[in-house]
């Protein structure tokens, strides 16, 4: 599986914000961008844990285009985590 994830730019002081808006309430940080993506990834597998776990649906993700409409995240870099669905 494939997320898209939202990475708002980080720096000197600031980490690096992530969202993962296929995954309501799923989201991470990392001192750099790289480190952002990496714990977005692993933020999305636990994610994914609980919500089988509890018996809920894991959500189609949408496209790159649908969310990079989305004004909420306007200047945010755009990438994507894969997960294993047999994890």
């Amino acid at each position: 599986m494939r997320f898209p994830i939202a990475i708002e730019p980080g720096d000197a002081t600031h980490a690096f914000s992530v969202v993962i808006p296929d995954l309501p309430g799923c989201f991470s940080a990392g001192d750099t961008l790289d480190e952002a993506i990496d714990n977005a990834g692993e933020a999305a597998e636990l994610w994914l844990e609980t919500v089988i776990a509890e018996g809920g649906d894991v959500p189609q993700a949408r496209s790159f285009a649908e969310h990079h409409a989305n004004p909420e995240f306007s200047g945010w870099i755009w990438a994507i985590v894969m997960i294993d669905p047999a994890a």
